[in-house]
């Protein structure tokens, strides 16, 4: 007989859509996209965890615009696995809810907080890097994240500074935990490459796995506020009313300031998989196909003295290129973005001016 704690998995996947503009909309962010193939982010997310986690056991917070498109896409969940927030309040009230609705049905249960917007291929790889994290935060009773090893000096990432192994809190699978020197934010290209240099500093992925009794002592440290509405949430006799009533007056925040930067009990295991945070256009460009000229793209389209383009559509029209270069095409049945790479990161700014309705 099984004794171990049950395990579950929270994914997060809420966020607005804008650097995937036109493609992503308000209703359909990042995780909700067919990007690379015919499966969304979200699926992706679900089903790497195949064979570690049961679907009975994988739960789902999203916004109300999108719960509707969430639910359709993830239908191999239960029903009752799916929830929405009732507003935006950032990750510390999110993950807060998590942990009561997790609670109400085991609170002895090991739980992991996932985004659900990575793009992860080696999946055989993160089943056993989060398995092994599952059974170290049972058996230190640590807060563990996953830290993400660095390939260059990024300015966009928060980092993790990890400290001297922990021997004794090796998992069965020969993965070794590092303690948690401190959590630090987003450097400056300067810092990244000291970081890198460094060496022990690994990118923070937004994962974090924890035993529920272990997660919930610290938050009555650190933020008895949401270990308060934990409570709550688990108490309730009814989960959507509490919810309702309760989880707008939290101070919006996200996990990592509410608990992660103060809490002393934590953990990093170092991901051995691929990882890709896919922030935009340019990222899946890398894993389009490409000509001679390095055009990337998932359909049709012509090209004469045109290079270095990134070409996306989900209509039927054909796209031809003439002397251009460097250019990010998208297309949608109702609006067209043309971009220099070089202002990738600023399409943001511009959703602010196109017309609501486009939003």
């Amino acid at each position: 007989m099984d004794l171990s704690p049950k395990r579950y998995v929270l994914i997060l996947a809420g966020g607005s859509g804008t650097r995937f503009w036109p493609l992503s909309r308000n209703a359909t962010p990042k995780q909700l996209l067919q990007l690379f193939d015919d499966e969304t982010l979200l699926e992706k997310t679900i089903h790497r965890l195949d064979g570690l986690v049961p679907h009975k056991q994988i739960l789902i917070l999203t916004s109300s615009l999108q719960e509707s498109a969430v639910r359709r896409i993830a239908s191999m969940l239960p029903p009752e696995n799916i929830l929405a927030e009732p507003e935006k309040r950032d990750t510390a009230p999110a993950v807060a809810l998590g942990i009561g609705w997790i609670a109400r049905r085991d609170p002895q249960a090991v739980m992991a907080v996932l985004p659900s917007d990575h793009l992860i291929q080696d999946e055989s790889k993160f089943r056993e890097t989060l398995g092994s994290a599952m059974e170290i935060a049972v058996k230190s009773g640590n807060i563990v994240t996953i830290g993400i090893k660095p390939t260059w000096p990024c300015p966009g990432y928060g980092y993790i500074e990890r400290g001297e192994a922990v021997a004794e809190e090796t998992a069965s699978s020969g993965v070794t935990p590092h303690r948690v020197i401190k959590f630090q934010e987003k450097p400056s290209m300067e810092v990244a490459r000291h970081y890198l240099a460094q060496g022990n500093f690994a990118w923070n992925g937004g994962m974090f796995i924890w035993h529920l009794p272990a997660v919930r002592q610290e938050l009555a440290t650190y933020c008895p506020e949401l270990a308060d509405f934990v409570t709550c949430i688990e108490q309730a006799e009814d989960l959507t009313t509490a919810m309702r009533q309760e989880f707008g007056k939290l101070k919006p925040t996200s996990i990592d300031y509410a608990l992660m930067e103060k809490t002393t009990r934590t953990r990093n295991v170092e991901a051995d998989f691929d990882w890709d945070d896919v922030g935009g256009w340019l990222s899946v460009a890398n894993y389009l196909p490409a000509d001679a000229h390095d055009n990337r793209s998932r359909v049709a389209a012509s090209h004469v003295d045109a290079s270095g383009n990134v070409i996306f559509s989900t209509t039927d029209q054909h796209i031809a290129l003439l002397g251009v270069s460097d250019l990010i095409v998208v297309q949608t049945g109702d609006a067209l973005l043309i971009a220099k790479k070089e202002s990738a990161d600023d399409i943001k700014k511009l959703v602010a001016q196109v017309p609501p309705s486009l939003h």
